[in-house]
C-alpha cells in the first residue's frame, strides 16, 4: 500500500469512531447512498484497518461474523424456537422419527447431485487422505444413510445446518450457513399417497405459523421432460434447460428465453414452444386438458406424470388443501435428483411475494423490508438411494424441506412491526424478599421450587430492594413473584403476587408448587 493510501485509510479509519445515526442520515441525504451501502463501506474500512494495524503497530482484530452468517440474540432465538416447535410438532403428528448425520461428507458423496448448483459446495482441505465437503442439503446425506444401513422403509425428519457458497442476501433470509427442516418418506408405496401427505404438512405448517397468504406450486419432472421432448429440446440439454426454467421466479420470460437460446444453444422455435407451456397454471382440470393436448399426449413420460397429477389432486381434495395448491408448469426446481412430483411454497401477500431483485435494490432500501423467495420445497427422488447402493437397489423417496431462515426473517420482522414483547426465558416465578437478611430463606424456597419442577429465579444479591426484584419481573415477563418476609415465614405461607394485576394472595408453603402450576398454565 502506498503512502497516500495509508494516509487516506488512517483518515477514514479515524472517522469510524464518530459515525452516528446523524452522520449516516447526513451521508444519505448528501450522497444519495443507503445505510446498507454505508455499512458495507465501513466493513471494508475495518478490514483494511485490521490489515494495517493500529498506531502502535499491533495487529487489530475486526469483530464481525463471516459473510453470509449471523449471530442470534435471545429475542431472536425465542422466535426461532417457537418456529422449530411448530414444525417439529407437525412432523411428529405425522409419525416421523428423527436421525442425525455428520456436518461434512466425502466429497464424492455430494458430487454430481445438484446440477449447476454443485459450484456452491464448500470443499474442505485434505485431512489425512479424505477429500471432504460441507453438506449442501440434508437429502443427499439421508440417501447415503439409507444405502449404507440398508434401510428400505422409514419416515424421518431432520433439522440441522447446511452450507452453501452462495451470494448471500441477509435481509431476504438467504445465508451461507442455515438450518433446513426436512421431512421424508422412504419406501415402496402406492402412487401419490405419501406425496399428498408431504403437501398436507407444508399446508399445515405455513397455516400454523400464520405467515400470511401462501400458494403451493406443484409440477412433475416427467411432465417437464415430456414437455422438453415434444418442444424439440435435445436429450443432453434437458437438465441445463430445466435449470434455466427454474429461474422464472426471479427473471422475466424474455431473460429466461435469452439464456436458453444465446447461452444454452437452444433453437428459438423450441424456446417459444416451451414459453407457451410454462405460462399454464391450474388444477386437476389442467392435467386433464394436457392429457388431450396434441403434443403432450405423444409423450408417454408426460402422460404418466399427468395421470399421477390428477390422482394427487384427488387426494389433496380429501386432505382439504386444494385451495392453496396450483399445478404450475413453470416450476422446475433445478436439483438433478428429482424424478417425479416437485413442489414449492411461496408467500403471496403484499411485500413478501418473490420478485426479480436488481443489484441496486439488493444494496438499497428495498432490502430493508421483508422480501423472501420460496419458504418450502421438495419432491420425489426415486433414484438417489440407488446411486449409493453397490447393487443399485432403489428406495423410492419423497420429501419436503421448510426454509426456516426465510420463515424466521418474516417472523422477526412481524414481531418488530407489532412491537410484540417476546419472552426470552420460561421462568414462572421470581423468589423475592421484602426485608433484609433473608438470602438463605430465598435460596431454600428456590431449591424447593426447582425440585418440584418449577422454573424459578432468584436475584444474586444478599439484600436486593423489592422494587428492583419486581422491576426485573416486569422487564423479563415473569408472571409471578413469591415474596418472603418475617411474617410469612412465621405463618408458613408465601405471598404470591401476580405481576400483571399486582394482586397478592397468601399461599401455604405446602400448596405453593401446585398453585404456581395452576396459575402459569392459564398464562
Amino acid at each position: 500500500m502506498n503512502t497516500l493510501g495509508v494516509f487516506t485509510l488512517r483518515a477514514c479509519a479515524g472517522l469510524l469512531g464518530c459515525r452516528t445515526g446523524t452522520c449516516v442520515r447526513s451521508l444519505r441525504s448528501c450522497h444519495g447512498i443507503t445505510v446498507a451501502q454505508i455499512d458495507e463501506e465501513v466493513a471494508k474500512l475495518l478490514e483494511l484497518k485490521a490489515q494495517l494495524g493500529g498506531d502502535d503497530g499491533k495487529h487489530q482484530f475486526v469483530l464481525k461474523t463471516a459473510k453470509g452468517t449471523r449471530d442470534y440474540n435471545p429475542k431472536q432465538m425465542a422466535i426461532r424456537e417457537r418456529v422449530f416447535n411448530t414444525i417439529v410438532s407437525s412432523f411428529k403428528r405425522h409419525g416421523a422419527e428423527t436421525i442425525d448425520t455428520p456436518v461434512f461428507e466425502l466429497k464424492e458423496t455430494l458430487t454430481g447431485k445438484y446440477g449447476e448448483d454443485s459450484k456452491l459446495i464448500y470443499d474442505l482441505k485434505d485431512q489425512g487422505g479424505e477429500l471432504l465437503s460441507l453438506r449442501y442439503d440434508l437429502t443427499v446425506p439421508f440417501a447415503r444413510y439409507l444405502a449404507m444401513n440398508k434401510i428400505t422403509n422409514i419416515k424421518r425428519y431432520h433439522i440441522a445446518k447446511v452450507y452453501r457458497r452462495d451470494n448471500p442476501a441477509m435481509t431476504r433470509g438467504r445465508y451461507r450457513e442455515f438450518y433446513q427442516c426436512d421431512f421424508d418418506i422412504a419406501g415402496q408405496y402406492d402412487p401419490m399417497i405419501p406425496d399428498a401427505e408431504c403437501l398436507k404438512i407444508v399446508h399445515e405448517i405455513l397455516s400454523e405459523l400464520d405467515l400470511g397468504e401462501f400458494r403451493i406450486k406443484v409440477n412433475d419432472r416427467r411432465i417437464l421432460d415430456g414437455m422438453f421432448a415434444v418442444c424439440g429440446v435435445p436429450d443432453d440439454k434437458f437438465r441445463t434447460i430445466c435449470s434455466t426454467v427454474d429461474k422464472l421466479d426471479k427473471m422475466s420470460w424474455e431473460d429466461v428465453k435469452n439464456e436458453m437460446v444465446k447461452e444454452k444453444g437452444l433453437s428459438e422455435e423450441a424456446a417459444d414452444q416451451i414459453g407457451e407451456y410454462v405460462s399454464m397454471q391450474g388444477g386437476m382440470d389442467l392435467a386433464e386438458r394436457l392429457l388431450q393436448d396434441q403434443k403432450m399426449s405423444q409423450s408417454k413420460q408426460a402422460c404418466a406424470g399427468l395421470t399421477d397429477m390428477k390422482l394427487l389432486f384427488s387426494y389433496l381434495q380429501l386432505f382439504q388443501v386444494t385451495d392453496k395448491v396450483v399445478f404450475d408448469l413453470s416450476l422446475a426446481r433445478g436439483l438433478d435428483y428429482y424424478t417425479g412430483i416437485i413442489y414449492e411454497a411461496v408467500l403471496t401477500q403484499a411485500g413478501v411475494v418473490p420478485a426479480p431483485v436488481s443489484s441496486e435494490a439488493q444494496n438499497g432500501a428495498a432490502e430493508e423490508s421483508v422480501s423472501v423467495g420460496s419458504v418450502a420445497g421438495g419432491g420425489r427422488y426415486d433414484g438417489l438411494v440407488g446411486m449409493f447402493d453397490p447393487k443399485g437397489r432403489k428406495v423410492p423417496c419423497v420429501g419436503v424441506s421448510i426454509g426456516i431462515e426465510r420463515v424466521f426473517s418474516i417472523m422477526e420482522q412481524k414481531a418488530e412491526a407489532s412491537a410484540e414483547k417476546v419472552r426470552t426465558t420460561e421462568v414462572q416465578v421470581m423468589v423475592a424478599s421484602a426485608q433484609k437478611n433473608l438470602l438463605e430463606e430465598r435460596l431454600k424456597l428456590t431449591s424447593e421450587l426447582w425440585n418440584g419442577g418449577i422454573k424459578a429465579e432468584v436475584m444474586y444479591k444478599k439484600n436486593p430492594k423489592l422494587l428492583s426484584q419486581l422491576q426485573h419481573c416486569e422487564d423479563s415477563g415473569i408472571p409471578l413473584v413469591a415474596i418472603l418476609g418475617e411474617q410469612e415465614l412465621k405463618d408458613g405461607v408465601v405471598k404470591l403476587r401476580t405481576v400483571a394485576t399486582r394482586e397478592e394472595v397468601d399461599v401455604s408453603r405446602a400448596d405453593l408448587i401446585e398453585e404456581i402450576r395452576k396459575r402459569t398454565s392459564e398464562v
